[in-house]
């Protein structure tokens, strides 16, 4: 695969929310327990417009967009400067190196916005390899709950 081009990063706005909404949608089958959301409702509640839209007026989220050409080519969000919230990047950009420098972007800011600990994240069961090559280790074992599965995660900072 060729490399990509460097994207131009920004901070979300609530009228952002729509393009997030639908890169999440998106991606949900990478998320739920059963490819058509069954057991997951709520989940896929607190991802849909509205949910994001409320995440992104509240101070203690920071969202970041990528854009490649104009097209969003992912999104990040940190919650309360330690928890890695979300971290999406549409299908054809997969495993090419958007969600690192996502994931990178987030940490610079978060760390210049003054966290000194640790991160933390609840990773889904195929996000999994990408957290453990940023430098994530599993606290708990998988979790499967309202029709989701994960693995809580954490990084301490050096």
């Amino acid at each position: 695969m060729t490399s990509l081009p460097e994207p131009i990063l920004r901070p979300a706005t609530v009228t952002d929310a729509p393009a997030i909404a639908a890169l999440i949608d998106e991606l949900m089958p990478f998320l739920t327990l059963h490819p058509n959301g069954e057991g997951a409702e709520k989940f896929i509640e607190n991802c849909k417009l509205a949910a994001i839209e409320n995440y992104l007026s509240q101070s203690r989220y920071h969202y970041q967009l990528a854009h490649i050409d104009g097209v969003l080519a992912g999104v990040v969000a940190m919650r309360d400067n330690t928890h890695l919230f979300h971290l999406f990047v549409p299908r054809a950009l997969h495993r090419r190196g958007m969600a690192r420098r996502l994931w990178q972007a987030a940490r610079d800011t978060a760390l210049a916005n003054g966290n000194t600990a640790s991160f933390t994240v609840n990773s889904s069961i195929y996000a999994l390899p990408l957290y453990q090559s940023l430098g994530f280790i599993a606290t708990g074992p998988r979790v499967e709950m309202d029709g989701i599965a994960f693995v809580p995660m954490r990084m301490a900072l050096a």
